[in-house]
């Protein structure tokens, strides 16, 4: 009895995956590089991303403007009611005063409008079609010529 027992986990650095039945997760469902892995949010900023890049190749002034995604709209004075109008897909906010053009896209407005991915990338790029006009004072079939084409 001259040696001393250590427990079997005393050389680990880490923390312990599982529990001391050997149940528990034992890893990520998926791997970060599988779509799965991705969340609902980071899919739909893809698809306004992709619109956005589609754009700049007609328009490289649209470097100049900051495109976001929002869940849902907020209404725009503190304590200010919602009305009946329907509820924007989307958003502008003019450059002034140094800073920049802003198009905010509403996400959840958008998905629930929409039943599929190619449905949904479509609205996407009309919105921000709609948007990007709007901030530019043009038309949105000067922006996108295939605007409304399905």
């Amino acid at each position: 009895m001259d040696n001393p027992v250590t427990p079997r986990d005393a050389g680990r650095t880490g923390p312990r995956r599982r529990d001391r039945h050997g149940r528990g997760m034992r890893g990520p469902v998926a791997p970060p590089q599988v779509p799965l892995a991705a969340s609902r949010g980071e899919v739909f900023s893809d698809l306004v991303q992709d619109s956005v890049e589609r754009l700049e190749r007609r328009w490289p002034q649209l470097a100049d403007i900051d495109f976001f995604v929002l869940d849902v709209p907020r209404p725009a004075a503190a304590g200010e009611a919602w009305n009946d109008e329907a509820v924007p897909l989307g958003g502008t906010v003019p450059s002034r005063d140094g800073r920049r053009g802003r198009v905010v896209v509403y996400r959840r407005p958008v998905e629930i409008r929409t039943k599929g991915r190619d449905e949904r990338a479509l609205l996407v790029h009309e919105v921000v079609v709609e948007q990007v006009a709007e901030l530019l004072g043009l038309t949105p079939e000067t922006v996108d010529p295939r605007y409304g084409e399905d």
